[in-house]
Order: structure tokens, then C-alpha cells, then sequence
């Protein structure tokens, strides 16, 4: 695939992407007093996740949209720092919210494995704000990719496999796909995390990654506005 090509399907789908995710947050506000009161811890949560979500990417791949047209990645790698650090702190977040929709959901008490999830969200908030990330190159340093990245894997696949537990005994069908769609998430995400420094075209994985997470919305916003496929109630 050419630059100009990559270039105009990064843009194309980074475009398409922030008017999916912001029409399905704006969707679920809508519908939010017509859920039943018993779903609204829950729903409430989701919404909140997913406008952090479309909060944080509205920076990073507006700005990578935003640098393309003002002259290229390279002559605005500040710009795409900042949308790169806008994300990474909202994708954190997502996930510690996501350990209280999962508590909420299964009627869990926070353990020391749930706590270690909050933690580790913390812990990378603090390291992200570290200057040894260089924010501003658009290559930011190899270990402190991994570094901040670790704390935000240890937190996916560690929600992940809360959620695809308890949803699979509940027979909880919508949580358990959103539990694969964490996972399609991570699978898509590690090789760029190891990888794409050396392979920029694995940085293309980013498109199905981000396609798990539009997914995950659009099932949250079926549990809310949908028949209900639980077998247990929600708790609030």
C-alpha cells in the first residue's frame, strides 16, 4: 500500500469513526431515562465510558487528521503527540470505569485482583506525565511506550477476563461479546505496541482495534435500548 493511499484511509476512516462512536454516546444519552431503573448504574457507567472514549480519540485522530492537512505527521508531530496523550488518558480511565460496570453488573465485591485494576490505571496516569515520554516526537522512546503500555494491558486483559468469567456463568450473552471485544481489542493492539516502531504499516492495525471498541458500543447500546438477554438481573 502507498503513503498516499495509507494516508487517505487513515483520514477516511479516522472521520467515519469519531461520527460513529459520537452518535451512538449521543444515542445512549437520548435514551437514558427510558431504561429501566434497575439498569441505570450500569448504563449510566457505559455512557460515561464511551464519551471518554470518543473524548480522548476526538483528540488523537482528529489531530492525526488535522496534521495530515496542515503538511504531514512529521511537521506537526506535536499536534499528534497531544492527540496521542489525550487518548491515553481517557482509554485509562475506560478501563477503570469498566472494573466498576463489571462490579455493579455481577454483584461483585472489590478484591485485591479488582484493586490491582485500579491501581494500575493510576500508576499509568502518573507515568504518562513522566517527560521521558517525549510526547512531542512522533516516535515516542521505545521503553517508555512499553512501560506505559504494560499497565494499560495488565488492565484490559485483566477486566477481560473478569467480564467473559462471570458473564459465561450468568449467561450474560451482551457482556460476554463485550468481553471478546476487549479482546479482538489487545489482539489487534500488542503488535503495534512491540512492533510498529520497526513496521510502521502495523500501525494499520489500529483500524480493526478500534472497529472491536465501536463494536462494544454499539452492544452496550443494544443492552439499552434492546430486549434484555441476561439471565440474571442487574444489580445495582
Amino acid at each position: 500500500m502507498s503513503e498516499e493511499l495509507r494516508t487517505v484511509v487513515e483520514i477516511t476512516f479516522n472521520i467515519s469513526y469519531l461520527l460513529v462512536i459520537w452518535t451512538l454516546v449521543v444515542l445512549m444519552l437520548q435514551k437514558f431515562n427510558g431504561t429501566e431503573r434497575a439498569d441505570r448504574p450500569v448504563i449510566q457507567r457505559m455512557i460515561i465510558m464511551f464519551a471518554l472514549l470518543a473524548l480522548g480519540d476526538t483528540g488523537h485522530v482528529g489531530f492525526r487528521v488535522i496534521a495530515y492537512l496542515r503538511g504531514g505527521l512529521e511537521a506537526n508531530a506535536g499536534l499528534v503527540g497531544l492527540g496521542s496523550l489525550s487518548t491515553a488518558i481517557t482509554v485509562t480511565f475506560f478501563y477503570m470505569i469498566l472494573v466498576d460496570v463489571w462490579r455493579i453488573r455481577f454483584g461483585k465485591k472489590m478484591d485485591a485482583f479488582g484493586w490491582s485494576l485500579i491501581a494500575a490505571g493510576v500508576i499509568r496516569l502518573i507515568v504518562l506525565f513522566f517527560p521521558q515520554n517525549q510526547w512531542e516526537a512522533l516516535v515516542p522512546p521505545y521503553n517508555w511506550s512499553l512501560l506505559r503500555n504494560a499497565f494499560l494491558v495488565y488492565q484490559g486483559v485483566g477486566i477481560m477476563y473478569l467480564i467473559l468469567r462471570d458473564a459465561r456463568k450468568s449467561g450474560d450473552r451482551s457482556f460476554e461479546r463485550i468481553g471478546w471485544m476487549i479482546a479482538l481489542s489487545y489482539l489487534f493492539y500488542t503488535p503495534v505496541i512491540l512492533w510498529s516502531a520497526r513496521v510502521p504499516l502495523l500501525g494499520m492495525l489500529m483500524i480493526p482495534k478500534t472497529c472491536a471498541y465501536l463494536a462494544a458500543a454499539f452492544i452496550a447500546y443494544r443492552m439499552e435500548v434492546g430486549k434484555k438477554q441476561t439471565a440474571s438481573p442487574i444489580l445495582s
